[in-house]
């Protein structure tokens, strides 16, 4: 997908050992999301300025458009605000407001509005409607990966109850916070699913899960929403990967629901 639009992806870092490695870049060890000690961390000023150098030249000077993680949960933003600031203006951030596939969805709306030729401002309109409507749920088989990586709001609530508690999680003005506890997995599993139809609302819908190491699971999931959403013009799994899965542990599966997204291209089909 990123290909076919022409989006750029910054690799983020994941630490572990006293190595660091690059996302998408360098080879990772498998099973971090289980593995104590893995931190993770953004991209840096000089990093993201090297990438918004290329992609003004490539852009001919019409300009760039950056989709970040929300600046509530990642310093790549504030970072990027500094790089941004050598360019004059030709580079916007946009603050996803979320993380994972709705930072996608984000920045495939805005490369629909530039491919059906809005300018650089318009683009940048595009992404924050999408960014401001995206809907992200996530259920959480264990709680000691959210312990660890302090990203919740609403902890004490959540890590005063019994360790059995299965959460649901929803992005919420650019943090994670508890909608809903259940006592099993399983039950999580179904509440979430009727939180996802809810949040689609009988529209036409971007449909995206979610996961940490849980594929077959993640498949169920997009089957039984296939069958409660009135229309979904897209569909998409994906693994959570080496950045977001040692925060939230293995057995997390998510939702993502998307209005305002033309049919996505550059995916195989179902």
């Amino acid at each position: 997908m990123a290909a076919h639009y022409g989006i750029r992806q910054v690799p983020l870092h994941v630490s572990y050992d006293d190595k660091d490695y690059r996302e998408g870049i360098d080879p990772i060890p498998e099973n971090l999301s289980s593995t104590p000690g893995v931190t993770t961390s953004g991209a840096n000023p000089a990093e993201l300025t090297e990438y918004f150098e290329s992609a003004l030249e490539a852009s001919e000077g019409d300009g760039v458009v950056a989709v970040h993680l929300s600046r509530k949960l990642s310093g790549t933003w504030s970072s990027a605000r500094l790089a941004a600031e050598r360019f004059s203006g030709q580079v916007r951030i946009v603050d996803s407001r979320s993380v994972g596939l709705a930072v996608g969805f984000t920045a495939i709306a805005a490369a629909q509005a530039a491919a059906a030729g809005a300018d650089r401002d318009r683009v940048y309109e595009s992404a924050i409607r999408q960014a401001a409507t995206v809907d992200s749920l996530l259920a959480v088989q264990q709680l000691d990966n959210l312990r660890q990586s302090g990203r919740i709001s609403a902890a004490g609530k959540l890590f005063g109850s019994a360790l059995s508690i299965k959460p649901i999680l929803h992005m919420v003005d650019g943090t994670l916070q508890l909608r809903e506890r259940h006592r099993t997995y399983s039950k999580a599993l179904d509440k979430m699913v009727d939180a996802a139809v809810e949040c689609a609302g009988g529209r036409a819908v971007t449909v995206g899960i979610q996961h940490c190491e849980s594929p077959v699971v993640a498949e169920e999931l997009l089957e039984t929403l296939r069958g409660r959403l009135r229309m979904v013009t897209s569909e998409l799994v994906v693994e959570l990967g080496p950045i977001l899965g040692p925060h939230v542990g293995p057995g997390a599966v998510g939702v993502v629901i998307a209005s305002h997204l033309d049919p996505i291209e550059g995916i195989e089909a179902r």
